[in-house]
């Protein structure tokens, strides 16, 4: 897809933060404190990237889970835009930046994806 097709699909928000890399502001996104039961998917592409059943409340303000929906979906890239290497994930299909991945996460991986509500969906369990 286009540039400027990505543009007219998106909102601004959803745009600047999917495809030229943006962060949302901590506790602003839709889904940072959401219980709803069901599969996050790619806001972009609708590729699924992780179950509500490994999200937990990391305290930073963003959706945190601690493992993608499989080895597949969720890729990674070395991010050093502010001074301190970081790790980036993106959507495998499309990608759609999505946030990043710490090592600071709880058992059993100990790692925290967090994630811009802004890059996501949800199909709730019961639609």
């Amino acid at each position: 897809m286009s540039d400027e097709q990505w543009q007219q699909q998106l909102t601004e928000d959803e745009y600047n933060i999917t495809r030229k890399h943006g962060t949302e502001r901590a506790f602003t996104g839709k889904f940072w404190d959401n219980k709803e039961k069901g599969q996050y998917t790619c806001k972009c592409c609708g590729q699924p990237l992780f179950l509500s059943d490994t999200k937990f409340d990391s305290g930073t303000g963003w959706p945190s889970f601690f493992q993608a929906i499989d080895d597949q979906a969720v890729g990674e890239t070395c991010d050093a835009t502010l001074g301190v290497e970081r790790v980036e994930v993106h959507c495998n299909q499309c990608d759609a930046h999505l946030g990043h991945v710490f090592a600071d996460g709880p058992k059993p991986t100990g790692l925290r994806y967090c994630i811009n509500s802004a890059s996501l969906d949800l199909i709730t369990d019961k639609d």
